[in-house]
């Protein structure tokens, strides 16, 4: 199909901007998008469908119909395109996963005696929320230290009404865990104003509290009143502990909510760190499924639109920090300035603290999203799932209960090597993986042809040296693998993975029909856009974009990526390590300090004396002598 048939005639799409929806044949809406000019827009999707990326091409071609709706400006149509997609939910717009439901401080203005609980519910009426925290325990001890300083009401409400008609204090007042009017210490005012206080504190001015409290502690401790200056010591305390609690510490007068964002071409993890009064009170974590290509600028949209949608305006910051800057910058800015009733700012942190907190907020969700990934590839259900697609998506005659994986990875065509990864029942086995060295070799092509051939060779029993078993020291995701003698490679796999497109398979095909083992199940996932490549066949298979299955290929592929890298580079540590060993004068420290500052022998060995001295502990004899050495290798 090279037209699609509910393609618009020319000029009956408006240059306005506005929204558009593309639904399928039962009328479901599908897709819902924003355009500064629909006309401009909407053309993208209607160009030749081998132009367009696979997730998009799934898109149109699933649909049967698009419409518009026309708006008076950019940011009218930002505000529309987020209530449909709020509605509507549409299939291939990006979906949101909270990975859990986080708990809040929560206080309850509303009431005529505030009080501080914790909680998940975000709608109480009247409530001032702090937050969220990534464990409900964080909250109750920084409650239990809160109110050592500012004693408010804990109590329920109807200990708080019985203590009220009784006269007699609430029982946890009694035991001194309540400060409101029901413990019969305070008046309704004088409790307010101490609510007041805490709200203050929590939102920030921190400092003045600290300070004000030293000076009471000074002045009592001056008028010889220890057991006063003994109490405020010990609110200081609290104080100091609560705030330790945020490590991550900006300027006092920072305001901001920072967003990090690790992606892949399925899915994207996010870490929302809010910073209140320069530190981090709360973090909040989503996981994102794309049904859809989507820039990296075009996620950020998304997610300033789905975090800040429903949101009050004084939960709005004055500041939003982001990894990269959506092209409707200057339409979010104005929408998120009138919700907010006040300026907000939309920016990239590039230097100081807030680079820094952003570096951390990122590499937060780079694990995120790598534990998000394992748990779904280790989940019996899912695996079931993964392996029965897989079955059935490839014309396999069973399932693929023993699958390996290979990967070739060099250093700018040096120190090629291969690893081969064993997934049974959608599980690593660890003790399975194996290195290849490729002394020499063409291209990686080549190199594939060249390790599954040794791989295969030991399916027949034939006498070919077996494949180097990972270093004991390596450390694949953190498990140390122990130096254990390894069993050949007996077990026939239903299921050959190659990293790569085309080419790579058809040299793993190569090496199936040479070894005689053409009865093995062969495919590539090629990484640009996630498709699997069958032997001989013309156009990729396109598993669903969050299917179990493709994400188990992906799994399959980013540990053999991550295996080959480790050996690489354990191989070039001992390169070096074993040329430069015999230089006299250079000992371990300084062999090492070499590799961490060059990286490879080839890369030393084209540095000057001048380069090589610049480390410290090595003056000019001695890198002379290093680089003498070298070139007589």
């Amino acid at each position: 199909m090279s037209q699609l048939p509910y393609k618009p005639k020319q000029g009956e799409i408006p240059t306005d901007p506005g929204v558009y929806r593309f639904r399928d044949a039962e009328g479901r809406v599908l897709y819902v998008g924003k355009a500064k000019n629909l006309r401009a827009r909407l053309s993208n999707y209607f160009a030749p469908l081998r132009t367009l990326h696979e997730r998009t091409r799934r898109m149109v071609t699933t649909a049967s119909s698009v419409e518009w709706t026309v708006v008076g400006s950019d940011v009218e149509a930002l505000q529309l395109e987020y209530m449909w997609i709020q509605e509507y939910s549409p299939q291939f717009n990006v979906r949101y996963k909270d990975d859990k439901s986080y708990p809040f401080m929560a206080i309850t203005l509303a009431d005529e005696a505030p009080r501080v609980i914790v909680t998940r519910n975000r709608k109480i009426k009247g409530a001032k929320y702090f937050g969220p925290y990534p464990k409900i325990w964080a909250v109750h001890d920084t409650i239990d230290l809160m109110i050592k300083v500012f004693p408010i009401r804990t109590c329920s409400d109807s200990s708080y009404k019985k203590a009220m008609a009784t006269g007699r204090p609430c029982f946890p007042g009694q035991i001194g865990r309540c400060g409101g009017p029901c413990s019969m210490r305070v008046t309704i005012d004088e409790h307010r104003a101490i609510v007041n206080d805490f709200v203050a504190f929590m939102s920030g001015s921190d400092q003045r509290f600290a300070k004000e409290l030293t000076a009471r502690m000074r002045e009592a401790s001056a008028a010889m009143d220890y057991e006063a200056a003994g109490s405020y010591r010990d609110k200081l305390q609290a104080i100091d502990a609560v705030l330790s609690r945020s490590a991550l510490v900006l300027p006092d007068e920072t305001e901001a909510d920072l967003f990090g964002i690790a992606e892949d071409e399925l899915a994207a993890a996010v870490q929302h760190f809010v910073v209140r009064g320069g530190r981090v009170r709360g973090v909040q974590a989503v996981t994102i499924e794309k049904e859809i290509d989507i820039s990296g600028a075009d996620l950020v949209d998304q997610i300033i639109q789905r975090t800040y949608g429903d949101a009050a305006a004084s939960d709005i910051p004055k500041q939003v920090l982001v990894p990269s800057l959506p092209d409707d910058i200057d339409e979010l800015t104005q929408w998120l300035r009138a919700k907010r009733g006040k300026n907000v700012t939309i920016q990239v942190a590039q230097r100081g603290h807030k680079a820094e907190l952003m570096k951390t907020a990122e590499l937060n969700a780079r694990q995120a999203l790598m534990l998000y990934k394992t748990r779904r590839t280790s989940d019996y259900v899912a695996r079931t799932q993964a392996l029965t697609d897989l079955q059935s998506a490839l014309a396999l005659e069973e399932a693929p209960l023993r699958i390996e994986c290979f990967d070739v990875s060099h250093l700018s065509g040096t120190n090629v090597v291969a690893s081969m990864v064993v997934f049974e029942d959608g599980l690593p086995r660890k003790d399975q993986y194996r290195s290849f060295s490729i002394p020499e070799t063409t291209d990686d092509t080549d190199s594939i042809y060249q390790v599954l051939t040794r791989r295969l060779a030991h399916l027949d029993g034939r006498d070919e040296p077996e494949a180097s078993p990972p270093d004991p020291t390596v450390d694949v995701e953190g498990v140390s693998i122990p130096p254990a003698p390894r069993p050949r490679f007996a077990y026939r796999p239903q299921l050959l993975v190659v990293d790569g497109g085309a080419p790579q398979v058809a040299a793993a095909a190569r090496a199936l029909e040479d070894s005689g083992h053409t009865e093995i199940a062969l495919c590539g996932i090629a990484k640009r856009l996630e498709e699997v490549w069958l032997p001989g066949e013309d156009y990729p298979v396109i598993l669903p974009r969050a299917s179990e299955s493709l994400y188990l290929l992906q799994r399959l592929r980013d540990e053999a990526h991550r295996f080959a890298i480790t050996h690489q580079r354990k191989r070039r540590k001992r390169d070096i390590t074993t040329v430069l060993s015999d230089v006299p004068g250079l000992g371990a420290s300084r062999i090492r300090a070499l590799l961490r500052h060059f990286g490879s022998v080839s890369a030393l060995r084209g540095a000057t004396v001048e380069q090589i001295t610049e480390l410290p502990g090595i003056g000019p004899k001695l890198a002379a002598s290093v680089q003498q050495h070298l070139a007589d290798q």
